[in-house]
């Protein structure tokens, strides 16, 4: 399974899924002491093993930054830090240029861009973006906008490092 994270200062977004994407197994957008905690429950609890520990990282394009972004730097660092701790997994950053030229091959694409390229690829042809309802769930049920972007990053990493795809 591939856990990935879209990080943020205060929240961040995350979901588990299968190897080939077929199943989301769990999701959320948590503080980010309830993720750092998640990692030791996770372990602990399921008998499902986490193989993989995607990232969404940080990049510089030359403008100035508040503090926010640096809060989020210093999660990514706690964030690694625990997941060789508790999940004795290495972990590999993948960046937002990246998941731009994986979903939409395009470094100009937005948000929207790719949380249609998404809903294209794992719920192409169903109502409401692949939602569902809660009687009958899709693909994206339960999705919120960062949990989209940690998804991306799955998506991105399995293209990237388990197809071998280049784009």
């Amino acid at each position: 399974m591939i856990l990935a994270v879209d990080p943020g200062n205060i929240e961040s977004a995350y979901v588990i899924v299968e190897n080939d994407l077929s199943k989301v197994i769990e999701k959320g957008k948590v503080d980010n002491y309830k993720l750092l905690d998640l990692l030791r429950y996770w372990q602990d609890k399921y008998d499902w093993r986490i193989e993989y520990f995607a990232i969404e990282g940080i990049q510089s394009y030359g403008m100035a930054v508040g503090k926010s972004v640096f809060e989020t730097c210093y999660f990514i660092g706690r964030l690694i830090e625990a997941g060789k701790r508790d999940l004795e997994l290495k972990y590999t950053m993948i960046y937002r240029m990246e998941e731009k030229m994986c979903l939409c091959h395009s470094t100009k694409a937005k948000d929207s861009n790719i949380r249609q390229a998404l809903v294209d690829i794992y719920a192409p042809n169903t109502p409401n973006g692949g939602k569902g309802t809660k009687k009958s769930p899709g693909y994206f049920y339960g999705f919120k906008s960062d949990i989209y972007s940690a998804l991306a990053v799955a998506h991105t990493y399995k293209k990237k490092y388990l197809d071998g795809d280049e784009f």
